[in-house]
C-alpha cells in the first residue's frame, strides 16, 4: 500500500485550509462535515467558501497570504491554492511539525489522502487512489453507492446500541461473531432495510433475551480452491467463505495476492509443502481441521488450484466425515486450465488434440511410475502437475515409448500472476533449454501439438501489466 488507511477524528478540532476557491471549498465542507472548525487563509474566496465559513460553527476566514504561524494548533492541513511554490512551502513547513497535510493533485506533497468517500454514517467507505487517478477512485466509488443502501447506517446504529448487552451475553469472540452474522444477514437487518426500524429492533432485543440461544457447539471446515494465483479467478463462493472464516490454513501455492482477501483478523496457519519438505505433514493438517472445527471454528483449507485435482481435498474431508464435522468444498481453476489459458496454449483443439489428460509427476511413493505407452499417444494433450525435477525422466520416457521427440512442449512457471514465464521447446530441446534458463516452482508441464498455438494466442503479458 501507499497510503494507510487511517480515519481521524477532527471534532472539535482546528483545521487549516489554505486558499479559497472552489476546490478548497469541496475540501472545507469535508472537514466541516466531519466536526471540524476551519480556519481558511486565503486573499480572495468563492462565494462557496464564504457560505460555508458563514454557516459553520467555529470557522474563521483570515483574507491574506499564508504565514508558518497559521500552523499553529492544526489538527491537519489542507493546500488548495493556485500558487505551486505556496503549496509546497505548507506541505514543508506542515511535515516539519508532524502536521497531516493534503496538497490537492499533487500526491508528492502529501503526506495523506483525502478519498472518495460513501458516506453511510457511522458506516464510511474510502476509496482511493492514492492521488494517482482521483477519477477512477470516484468511479468505483460511484459503483460502490450503488451496492450500498442508505440503510445501512440505520442499521450500525441499531447494533452499536446493543454491543456491550452482546459482549455480556457472550463469552467468546467467536461466538459474539456468528451471532452479529446472524442479525447483519437476517430478519432483523431486513427490517431495518424496509424501514420497520422499530421491528428489528424489538428483534433484536427478543434474540438477545431469549434463553434457549445458544453458540454453536462444533464449527465447519471450507475446503477452498484458490485457483493458480490471479485473485480475480477466484469464486464468488470462495471469496465469502474465505471473508468468513475464524482460521485460514494455506499451502505454498496460494498467491500473496489471494490471501490478502482472507478476512483480516482470521487466525492464518501455513501449512505449505514442496517436495521433500513438507512444512506440516498431511495427517496433521488432517487432524488441524478436525481439531479447529471442534473448537466450534470456522475453518477455511484454503489451496491452491482446485482441491479435488491433486489437492489431497479428497483425504482432508474424508478425515472430516469419520468425525461428522460439517464441511463444504468451493471448487476453483486448476492450474491446467488458468495457466494454459493465460499462456495462449488451449488444451484442446479439433485440428490438434481431441483429448487432455491430467497427470502428476510426482507419486505418494515419491516415484513417477507412469503409463508412459498410454502418455505417448498422439493426438491428445497431457499436462503434468508437480513435475519439474523429474523434467528429463519425463522427456525421455516420452520418447522411449513411441512419442516424436519433436513433440512439443510448454513450462508455464507462476502461471496467471506478474511472475509468469513461458518455455517452449521439444521434448528432445526442453532439458537443455531450462539449464539455461532457471524455472522454479510451482510449474507446469503441457506436452502436445497445441503448445505450437502459444505464439499466436498468447494475449497475457505480464510484463506490460
Amino acid at each position: 500500500m501507499d497510503f494507510l488507511p487511517v480515519y481521524i477524528d477532527i471534532k472539535g478540532q482546528r483545521c487549516l485550509v489554505v486558499g479559497g476557491g472552489e476546490i478548497a471549498a469541496r475540501k472545507a465542507s469535508l472537514l466541516v462535515k466531519a466536526g471540524g472548525e476551519i480556519d481558511v487563509v486565503a486573499k480572495q474566496v468563492s462565494s462557496a467558501m464564504a457560505s460555508i465559513v458563514a454557516a459553520a460553527k467555529g470557522c474563521q476566514l483570515h483574507q491574506r497570504g499564508y504565514q508558518q504561524s497559521d500552523l499553529q494548533g492544526a489538527k491537519i492541513v489542507i493546500a488548495a491554492t493556485n500558487d505551486e511554490e505556496v503549496n509546497r512551502q505548507v506541505s514543508e513547513e506542515a511535515k516539519a511539525l508532524s502536521i497531516p497535510v493534503n496538497v490537492v493533485d499533487n500526491p508528492g506533497l502529501c503526506s495523506f489522502i483525502l478519498p472518495a468517500i460513501i458516506d453511510r454514517s457511522p458506516i464510511v467507505v474510502a476509496v482511493s487512489s492514492g492521488g494517482q487517478s482521483p477519477v477512477l477512485a470516484r468511479l468505483i466509488r460511484a459503483k460502490l453507492e450503488t451496492s450500498i443502501p442508505a440503510s445501512y447506517g440505520r442499521l450500525a446504529k441499531l447494533v452499536g446500541a446493543v454491543r456491550d448487552k452482546v459482549k455480556a451475553r457472550f463469552d467468546t469472540v467467536n461466538q459474539r461473531r456468528e451471532f452479529w452474522e446472524g442479525v447483519l444477514t437476517g430478519p432483523v437487518a431486513e427490517y431495518v432495510f424496509a424501514g420497520k426500524d422499530e421491528d428489528a429492533q424489538k428483534m433484536l432485543e427478543a434474540q438477545l433475551n431469549d434463553p434457549n440461544l445458544e453458540p454453536r457447539a462444533t464449527g465447519e471446515v471450507y475446503l477452498v480452491g484458490a485457483g493458480p494465483g490471479d485473485p480475480d479467478l477466484l469464486t464468488f463462493r470462495a471469496l465469502r467463505l474465505m471473508q468468513q472464516a475464524d482460521v485460514v490454513l494455506y499451502d505454498r501455492l496460494v498467491s500473496p495476492q489471494v490471501l490478502d482477501l482472507v478476512r483480516r483478523d482470521a487466525e492464518r496457519i501455513y501449512v505449505g509443502k514442496a517436495r521433500d519438505d513438507h512444512a506440516v505433514p498431511q495427517d496433521q493438517i488432517n487432524q488441524y481441521l478436525v481439531d479447529l472445527a471442534l473448537q466450534g471454528r470456522r475453518v477455511c483449507r484454503l489451496k491452491g488450484g482446485d482441491p479435488f485435482i491433486f489437492g489431497r481435498g479428497g483425504e482432508e474431508i474424508d478425515k472430516l466425515a469419520e468425525h461428522n464435522i460439517d464441511f463444504q468444498v468451493v471448487p476453483g481453476i486448476t492450474a491446467a486450465s488458468g495457466c494454459s489459458t493465460y499462456a495462449g496454449i488451449p488444451l484442446t483443439h479439433r485440428d490438434y488434440s481431441q483429448s487432455v489428460r491430467f497427470v502428476t509427476g510426482h507419486l505418494k511413493n515419491g516415484t513417477s511410475d507412469l503409463d508412459w505407452e498410454m502418455l505417448a499417444k498422439g493426438s491428445q494433450t497431457v499436462v503434468f502437475y508437480m513435475g519439474l525435477v523429474g523434467l528429463p525422466h519425463i522427456c525421455s520416457s516420452l520418447i522411449a515409448h513411441g512419442q516424436s521427440p519433436e513433440m512439443p512442449i510448454a513450462l508455464i512457471q507462476q502461471g496467471t500472476t506478474a511472475n509468469q514465464k513461458v518455455l517452449i521447446g521439444t521434448l528432445a530441446t526442453m532439458p537443455e533449454i531450462v539449464k539455461a534458463n532457471p524455472v522454479v516452482p510451482p510449474t507446469l508441464i503441457i506436452v502436445g501439438e497445441v503448445v505450437t498455438l502459444h505464439e499466436k494466442l498468447q494475449w497475457f503479458k505480464p510484463e506490460s501489466g
